[in-house]
């Protein structure tokens, strides 16, 4: 799958995640958390397995997190995917 356009998605509230998705060469992840020390690795595990099932091999992820459960950023990560093919 291939990520045409520019998507976001999520909100910057407590307990929310604010996810951008954009075009790029390879795969690129930034995380920023308030949660970073504690969970930063599950939180980057939880984006690639996202990415790795709807077969986004080429994205920059933006990932900022506010302390949202691992199954609100699948959510946002999944919409934000769907955007960006032009989808949603």
């Amino acid at each position: 799958m291939k990520i045409v356009r520019s998507a976001s998605a999520g909100t910057m509230e407590s307990s929310d995640a604010y996810i951008e998705i954009e075009p790029a060469t390879g795969l690129e992840i930034q995380l920023e958390s308030v949660v970073q020390q504690q969970f930063g690795q599950e939180i980057r595990s939880a984006v690639e397995e996202m990415l790795r099932e709807n077969g986004v091999e080429d994205a920059s992820v933006r990932i900022i997190d506010r302390g949202a459960l691992e199954c609100v950023i699948r959510a946002r990560v999944e919409t934000a995917i769907l955007r960006g093919k032009g989808e949603n």
